[in-house]
């Protein structure tokens, strides 16, 4: 059995989702932080399990081909990324096996395909939520914890919320407003929330705040104002002790509260609160395929459950004209977002719905032929799985942003006498262990 603080020489097999190369010492896995497939190494334990080992890398002595120069100077320390130290090439590798891993686990026998991504590994994201910490500190959480790493320019964000950040970190410290205390439940200023639309380049500020009002929010706004395409800036209103970003309340400061932008053609209204894909063009990839795997022959009703804002149903729906879109969600404010998108894109074979995905007690799928599913990172629920397979769906369109519970449910659905297909995995968060999925699901309907 290896010990607390000895050093042993190794060779790195792997490397897990969170970043930690994985090998192996007297049979134990040993999980090294910064450790890359194909590194020798001088490894010191630096705590002990029972099932696996904990290591900090003392000397490199053999660099793998997949190392690569870090490019981010507080990669040791923030919790956003987790692959800036490899290669991409590598990184699309390990994420096709972490797929193939989870439907391994499940007993699930199906084809993973190779990682779809658009290339592109920096300034990607439209969206970014800022912690705001008692010290006034802004930035990103540290690996498994709620410390603030500050960092006003990471690089997967756009380098205009660089430049919103630096004038709320001017506005807070000129008048002494403080950032929000966990411990405490002091301190005004939570998090700051920015979205961008991709295409429109329209900005929208959003202050999260553990009060009613922001002092001097007018001077805030005259500063936010020479950010080109700002459309809005808003307060949402959260005084709970809770690690839920936001609250119920909104109010606008200036301009409007959602901004608008164009996805596969269409344009979309988006507010706050709403779920809109954090990498455009990654998505655009992703629902041409969902559309794809539709397939609407002898199809005349489709039920997008967890909808949010209708991105999905409406490109789909937009396609085909000679069948009627359902979507479901319980978000309201993201189904208003979605029947006011279905109006400004002229699409009338579509309604939108406010109710919960998962209540298998309504008649929401009554005669539906083919279902979207795009649900929250925890899945569906067993009881949802075993209603689709009742209702009589012939096919499942799965869209998924966890691989476990992803294999998980689709075991539920093959042992409910669907088939599944090839999985497609998308690289929808470059440079971080997330990915995404597609897969289809069909099953002959009963007669």
């Amino acid at each position: 059995m290896p010990e607390k603080n000895q050093i042993y020489t190794t060779k790195i097999d792997t490397i897990n989702h969170l970043g930690y190369g994985v090998c192996r010492l007297n049979g134990i896995v040993c999980f090294v932080k910064g450790g890359v497939t194909g590194d020798l190494l001088k490894v010191k334990i630096i705590k002990c399990n029972k099932n696996y080992l904990i290591g900090k890398i003392e000397e490199i002595i053999e660099k793998s081909d997949y190392r690569t120069e870090q490019d981010c100077p507080v990669f040791k320390f923030c919790g956003g990324c987790s692959f800036r130290h490899i290669s991409y090439k590598h990184e699309l590798e390990l994420k096709k096996s972490f797929v193939e891993a989870e439907f391994k686990k499940a007993n699930v026998d199906v084809k993973v395909n190779d990682v779809v991504s658009t290339g592109i590994t920096e300034r990607y994201r439209n969206k970014a939520q800022y912690p705001v910490n008692s010290e006034n500190k802004i930035g990103f959480y540290a690996e498994r914890t709620h410390n603030v790493c500050e960092n006003y320019n990471c690089v997967l964000q756009p380098e205009v919320f660089s430049d919103i950040i630096r004038i709320v970190k001017n506005h807070i410290d000129k008048y002494s407003i403080k950032g929000y205390n966990e411990e405490t439940q002091k301190g005004l200023l939570r998090h700051i929330y920015i979205r961008q639309g991709k295409i429109t380049g329209e900005i929208n500020v959003c202050l999260v705040i553990n009060g009613q009002t922001l002092p001097h929010s007018d001077k805030l706004i005259e500063e936010l104002k020479a950010i080109e395409s700002l459309k809005g800036v808003c307060l949402n209103i959260n005084p709970k002790n809770t690690n839920v970003i936001l609250g119920d309340k909104y109010i606008t400061l200036y301009g409007n509260e959602y901004i608008e932008d164009v996805l596969c053609g269409l344009k979309f209204r988006i507010s706050p609160a709403s779920f809109y894909q954090v990498n455009h063009d990654c998505a655009e990839l992703l629902y041409n395929k969902a559309a794809e795997l539709v397939n609407t022959e002898n199809c005349q009703n489709i039920t997008d459950l967890y909808c949010g804002t209708g991105t999905i149903g409406l490109c789909v729906a937009s396609q085909i004209k000679d069948c009627k879109l359902t979507g479901v969600e319980i978000v309201p404010e993201a189904i208003e977002n979605a029947k006011i998108n279905m109006q400004i894109n002229g699409i009338e074979n579509a309604e939108f719905i406010c109710a919960d995905s998962t209540d298998t007690s309504n008649n929401i799928l009554k005669n539906t032929d083919v279902v979207i599913l795009d649900p929250p990172r925890k899945g569906i629920t067993k009881e949802l799985a075993e209603k689709i397979a009742e209702s009589n769906i012939k096919r499942i369109v799965y869209i998924s942003c966890s691989p476990d519970t992803l294999a998980r449910d689709v075991k539920w659905f093959t042992e409910l006498g669907y088939t599944c297909g090839d999985v497609t995995p998308f690289d929808m968060f470059p440079r971080t262990g997330h990915i995404e999925n597609v897969v289809c699901l069909t099953r002959p309907t009963r007669q």
